[in-house]
C-alpha cells in the first residue's frame, strides 16, 4: 500500500464485517488499476457519515451541506485547491492526489440511511466541491450514479460541479430527478486553448467535449452553467482568451457563466509556484507578486475580470458579483436572467 497508507483516518474496508457496497473486494484495502484504471491505486474506506456540513464560516459559498464519494483525483488538475487534503490522510499532494484515490465504498447506503433519518431536514446537497464526482474512478465504482439515484428518489435537491462528460452517462436520472426536485450543475471550463488544457489540466476530458456536455444536458431539461475557472494569471486571463470561454458557453446554452480567477490557499501556494518555475518561470515573480498578500488576487485584477464577464449580460439583467469568491461575476445568454454561482472550485 505504501508508507502513509495506515495513518487514513477511516476504518479500512476490510475491517469492517458488513455493510460494503462491493463485498466481494472487501477483503482487501488497496487495489491496483487496470486497463483503463492502469497506474491508479484505489484505497477502499468505509466512511461513518457522508453528509457533511459546511463548517459555520464557509456558509456563504451558497450550499450548506455536501456529499463527497472520492478523495484525490485523476483529473490532476495543477491548481486543484483540493490537493492538499490528501495530507490529512498521510499521502502527499502531488502524485499521491492524482493517483491513489479513496473511495468510500459504503457512500451509496449512507446515503439513503441519512436521507431516511428523521433529523435529515431536505436541505440541497453539493456534490464536486471536493474532488470531482465523475473522475475516471466513477467508471468503476459508479457511485456518483448510486447517489443521484438516492437523491432523486428521495427529492432532495441538489447540485453538481464537475469538468467530466461522464455527468452525460447519467443522463436519464437526472432528467429524471429535475423532474421530481431542484437539480442544478455547472461544467467548469477554464480554457479553450487546447495545448493550455493539457499541460494543467491532463486528466480531463476536453474543452469542447465538455461544452457538448453543456448543450445536451440543457437540451434535455437539466439546468446547466459553466465556471470559467480558474482563470490563471498569464496563461488563460487575456480579454480575448475570456470572452471566447464566455462566448462559447452561452452558445452551448449556458443558463449562467461564472469566471472564478485563480487563488491560492496554504500549501497550494508552493505546489502551483512549483509547477509554474518548470512549466513558465517567466511567470513566477508576477504570481509571487499577486499572491504576496494572501490567497487572492489583488482586487482591481479580480475587478477586472468581473466586468469582462458582466459585459456579455444584457443591460436588463446585468450580474450581481457572487459573494462566494471575491472579483467572480456572471453572464446570462440574451433575454435570460443570470444564476447567482452555487459551487466553486
Amino acid at each position: 500500500m505504501g508508507s502513509g497508507a495506515d495513518r487514513l483516518r477511516w476504518r479500512l474496508a476490510e475491517d469492517e464485517e458488513a455493510g460494503a457496497l462491493f463485498p466481494d473486494e472487501r477483503r482487501t484495502t488497496r487495489h491496483v488499476g487496470t486497463g483503463a484504471f492502469r497506474g491508479l491505486e484505489f484505497l477502499h474506506v468505509n466512511a461513518q457519515r457522508i453528509v457533511n456540513r459546511v463548517p459555520a464560516g464557509a456558509t456563504s459559498l451558497g450550499f450548506d451541506y455536501t456529499v463527497n464519494p472520492y478523495r484525490g483525483c485523476s483529473h490532476a488538475c495543477t491548481y486543484c485547491f483540493a490537493r492538499p487534503t490528501h495530507a490529512y490522510l498521510g499521502l502527499d499532494i502531488g502524485r499521491d492526489f492524482e493517483r491513489k484515490i479513496v473511495v468510500k465504498v459504503n457512500a451509496v447506503e449512507r446515503l439513503e440511511a441519512e436521507l431516511a433519518s428523521a433529523r435529515w431536514g431536505g436541505d440541497s446537497i453539493a456534490l464536486g466541491t471536493n474532488t470531482d464526482p465523475y473522475q475516471a474512478a466513477e467508471g468503476k465504482y459508479h457511485l456518483t450514479r448510486g447517489i443521484v439515484r438516492v437523491l432523486s428518489e428521495a427529492e432532495n435537491p441538489f447540485s453538481i460541479l464537475t469538468k467530466s462528460t461522464l455527468v452525460l452517462r447519467d443522463l436519464d436520472l437526472l432528467v429524471a430527478a429535475a423532474g421530481r426536485t431542484r437539480v442544478r450543475l455547472d461544467l467548469s471550463i477554464g480554457t479553450l486553448d487546447r495545448e493550455l488544457w493539457r499541460s494543467t489540466e491532463p486528466g480531463t476530458p476536453p474543452p469542447q467535449g465538455r461544452l457538448e456536455a453543456v448543450r445536451r444536458l440543457n437540451e434535455a431539461g437539466v439546468a446547466c452553467g459553466v465556471l470559467v475557472a480558474p482563470i490563471l494569471p498569464g496563461l488563460s486571463d487575456s480579454a480575448g482568451q475570456i470572452e471566447a470561454v464566455v462566448d462559447a458557453a452561452l452558445a452551448a446554452g449556458a443558463v449562467s457563466v461564472t469566471g472564478v480567477p485563480l487563488h491560492l490557499r496554504g500549501a497550494m501556494k508552493e505546489h502551483y509556484l512549483g509547477w509554474l518555475a518548470d512549466a513558465h518561470p517567466d511567470l513566477v515573480p508576477e504570481h509571487e507578486r499577486r499572491f504576496a498578500n494572501g490567497a487572492y488576487q489583488p482586487r482591481a485584477e479580480r475587478d477586472r475580470i468581473a466586468r469582462l464577464i458582466a459585459a456579455k449580460c444584457p443591460p436588463r439583467a446585468r450580474p450581481a458579483v457572487t459573494a462566494d469568491v471575491p472579483g467572480a461575476a456572471t453572464a446570462a445568454p440574451p433575454g435570460g436572467v443570470p444564476v447567482q454561482l452555487r459551487l466553486v472550485s
